[in-house]
């Protein structure tokens, strides 16, 4: 867990950028970064032990992610509140946006909330995440920095008694500008099981930062997922930061494709 911070926490806590002027063409978000819950909610009714799970956040996430944006230059979003407070990968019509159970666990304080309830974890940690992510896209596309978005998560080895191979899995839709590249260098990795939306796919609703604020602007996007086993401690980050760092480096989008190509750099309303 994070060391503890205050309660009420300001919104310029609850989200943080590392690097905001970046030379990298890539953007990074670590959507579940953080387990942190602020003390007003407790523990939601959890063991304390269910805190620490992938329920909670995306474990090995974040220093992946950090070490990457060193390397490249370049700017990398984080949100710093725990996923079951409000989970900032939703649009805020999903039905798990606040998850009442999360893979088996049921989450009790997540139960019976009123809408003013909702609308305050809302203006907490989603709401801050993505204001501050179309801000970053827009002043660099306002001085005309080419920009590219990529999430980077983790998943688990095994989900609801299912086994899952892959070390590695990129989550794309129709627009592949950025993951068919990224997916043939994986696959070029000896003894690298690399998943092609897999785990999740974008009909799995996985996929809303990145349609939120690089698919509604024409950007490149992609999404890593990272088995959590594999990052779980210092030498499996480095080693994956570094991997992915190598191929970033030399990393260059295919031809623009897919139906809702628009064009680059057009400014999207915030959502509210």
């Amino acid at each position: 867990m994070e060391k503890a911070r205050p309660a009420s926490l300001a919104s310029s806590d609850t989200v943080r950028v590392t690097n905001p002027g970046g030379s990298s063409p890539f953007v990074l978000t670590c959507d579940h970064a953080s387990n942190f819950l602020p003390t007003e909610f407790g523990t939601l009714g959890l063991a304390a032990e269910d805190l620490t799970r992938h329920i909670a956040w995306d474990p090995g996430a974040l220093p992946v992610a950090s070490r990457m944006a060193q390397a490249l230059d370049a700017t990398l979003v984080e949100t710093r509140i725990s996923r079951l407070v409000v989970d900032c990968n939703r649009p805020l019509d999903a039905p798990d946006l606040v998850p009442r159970v999360s893979e088996t666990t049921a989450i009790p304080g997540n139960t019976g909330l009123s809408e003013k309830q909702l609308a305050a974890r809302v203006a907490l940690s989603w709401q801050p995440f993505h204001s501050t992510i179309d801000r970053i896209v827009e002043e660099r596309l306002a001085r005309g920095q080419e920009t590219r978005l990529v999430s980077v998560h983790s998943f688990t080895p095994v989900y609801k008694s299912k086994n899952r191979p892959w070390h590695i899995g990129i989550i794309h839709d129709e627009d592949r500008r950025l993951a068919a590249p990224l997916i043939a260098a994986l696959k070029r990795l000896a003894g690298v099981t690399v998943g092609v939306n897999q785990p999740y796919s974008p009909a799995d609703r996985v996929y809303f930062t990145l349609e939120r604020h690089a698919r509604s602007r024409g950007l490149p996007c992609a999404m890593i997922e990272i088995r959590n086993d594999e990052i779980s401690g210092e030498t499996g980050q480095r080693k994956w930061a570094d991997l992915l760092t190598g191929i970033f480096s030399d990393l260059e989008p295919e031809e623009a494709m897919g139906s809702r190509q628009r064009a680059v750099g057009k400014s999207v309303l915030s959502a509210s």
